[in-house]
């Protein structure tokens, strides 16, 4: 069973018509006991950064998610989350990550939210990570986001739009992707995969 964490943020609904086409059993949950004892835990989400934090510690969330021991996936807000602090709301997140969450700046040329298509490459130096497993670290994938993680340790893979910032993570049995697997077509389809075969 795969469990999708219930808080206050949307695209939980994508995330699981995904895992239903991928055929695989899944629940979305914000019961504890359900989310440790889920064989895996996805962490998804689009919001703000201080409203999700609020409404994790309401409700012990917060605690539930850094003490999981089973692979974990969080997708774009739900990455950042997982990061220290983010300058959205001034939030103090999670902490898994060791790296903040910051604004685009202002590009003249360059429109913040970073929407769309953009390739993802590998860090320097390359993170080993199964989440990357079948594919080359140079794939387009689809973005939704104002705000980003700065690249840090963790950083698997990185994309460059207006500048660099960590678009995979991965730290012991944690995942993450800046971007929208669940939206980025073949290779977002091949990375959910890769994390559901672990």
């Amino acid at each position: 069973m795969i469990a999708i964490v219930k808080y206050n943020a949307g695209n939980i609904g994508s995330v699981t018509n995904a895992l239903n086409r991928l055929g695989v059993e899944n629940k979305v949950t914000d019961v504890p006991a359900e989310l440790r004892e889920a064989d895996k835990v996805i962490f998804p989400g689009v919001g703000e950064a201080s409203t999700a934090m609020s409404y994790l510690r309401e409700r012990g969330l917060d605690l539930v998610i850094q003490s999981l021991t089973q692979p974990v996936l969080g997708i774009c807000l739900g990455m950042q989350l997982m990061c220290q602090h983010s300058e959205e709301g001034d939030a103090d997140c999670l902490g898994i990550f060791d790296t903040k969450v910051k604004r685009f700046p202002q590009n003249k040329g360059l429109k913040v939210p970073h929407m769309g298509w953009n390739v993802i490459h590998g860090s320097t130096p390359m993170k080993n990570s199964v989440l990357m497993n079948h594919l080359d670290g140079s794939e387009d994938v689809y973005y939704v986001h104002s705000y980003y993680a700065q690249p840090s340790a963790d950083a698997v893979a990185i994309c460059d739009y207006i500048l660099e910032f960590a678009s995979v993570m991965h730290k012991d049995n944690f995942y993450a992707t800046q971007f929208h697997p669940e939206k980025s077509a073949k290779v977002g389809e091949q990375m959910l995969k890769n994390f559901l075969e672990l």
